[in-house]
C-alpha cells in the first residue's frame, strides 16, 4: 500500500491544539505535569500506541492516559473498540524483552538467588511478574507499566494486527477515568492510488498488500470490472485504523467521528 510520505497529527484532549505525531506526547506531558499529586499509592500512565512498523507503514497512533487500577483486559477492550474488533478474535499483551522458561532465563539470576535466600518473597514475586512474556488480562496497569517499558499487543493470531505500546511517563495521581483518549491521529490523507487525486474511500482486500488497493468511488467502479472479488467480498471501507482491510473489520465503535476518511 505505497503512498507518498503521509503526515500524522492529533488534537490535544486538554487544550484542543493540533500537534504532529512526533510531538504530541511531549506536549501532553506538559499538561499532565501540572496536575497535583493524588493520595498515597495512586498512579496513572501516559501510553503511546502505534502500529508495529514491520507490519504497518501508516502512522496511526493513540495517546492514552490510563489509571493504575485499570486492568489489561480493560485496555484490551478499548483497543478492540477503537481500532480492532471484527470477529471476536483472541488477543494478547507480551513483553518482548522477557523470557520465562525457568529461573535461569531471568535477566539477573544472582538477584533471584539472593531474594530467595533472604526470604524476600514480595520482591521475588514482583521480579517474576515483570519477567513474564505474556501478561495476564486480569493484571492491573500499576503492576505492568513502568517508564520506557515497551510491550507488544497482538489481535487475531490468524490475520494479526500488531501494536507497540510504550510507557511514556508515570504520574502520582489517578486518571480521570480508567482510560482517557488524550489524542488520536486525525484521518490520514490517503488518496486513491489510481487517479492520485481524490480521497480513498474503499480498499480491496484481494489486493491489500499490492501497490494499488485504495480507490475513490469513481475508480472503485472501474476496479470492480477487473476484479470480480471486489464486488463479491473484497470491497472494504477506508477507516482510521491499522486493522483497515483485514478480515471483516469495518470500523470502530468509539471516537467514530475520527474513524472515517480524510476530508470526510
Amino acid at each position: 500500500m505505497s503512498q507518498e510520505k503521509i503526515e500524522s497529527e492529533g488534537v490535544c484532549h486538554f487544550c484542543g491544539k493540533t500537534f504532529a505525531k512526533a510531538g504530541i506526547n511531549r506536549h501532553l506531558k506538559t499538561h499532565l505535569r501540572e496536575m497535583a499529586p493524588g493520595k498515597k499509592n495512586e498512579t496513572s500512565f501516559l501510553l503511546k500506541i502505534e502500529a508495529d512498523p514491520y507490519y504497518g507503514v501508516l502512522p496511526y497512533f493513540l495517546s492514552l492516559w490510563v489509571d493504575g487500577e485499570t486492568t489489561m483486559e480493560t485496555i484490551d477492550g478499548f483497543l478492540r473498540a477503537i481500532w480492532l474488533e471484527c470477529c471476536g478474535h483472541m488477543s494478547a499483551f507480551r513483553n518482548p524483552a522477557a523470557r520465562r522458561q525457568d529461573l535461569g532465563d531471568v535477566s539477573d539470576p544472582l538477584l533471584v538467588k539472593s531474594l530467595l535466600e533472604s526470604g524476600n518473597i514480595k520482591e521475588f514475586e514482583k521480579l517474576m511478574e515483570g519477567s513474564e512474556r505474556e501478561i495476564p488480562m486480569n493484571r492491573k496497569s500499576e503492576k505492568v507499566f513502568s517508564p520506557d517499558l515497551k510491550l507488544e499487543y497482538e489481535y487475531d493470531f490468524g490475520s494479526p494486527t500488531l501494536l507497540l505500546i510504550t510507557t511514556m511517563a508515570r504520574y502520582p495521581f489517578k486518571a480521570d477515568q480508567p482510560i482517557v483518549l488524550l489524542s488520536r491521529n486525525e484521518p490520514l490523507k490517503l488518496l486513491c492510488q489510481t487517479c492520485r487525486k481524490e480521497p480513498a474511500t474503499q480498499t480491496c482486500t484481494a489486493h491489500h498488500w499490492e501497490e494499488d488497493s485504495l480507490f475513490c468511488p469513481k475508480c472503485a467502479k472501474k476496479h470492480a470490472k477487473k476484479c470480480p472479488d471486489f464486488g463479491d467480498y473484497a470491497a472494504m471501507p477506508v477507516v482510521n485504523s491499522p486493522r483497515m482491510g483485514v478480515c471483516g473489520y469495518e470500523g470502530g465503535t468509539v471516537d467514530i467521528e475520527r474513524d472515517g476518511i480524510y476530508g470526510g
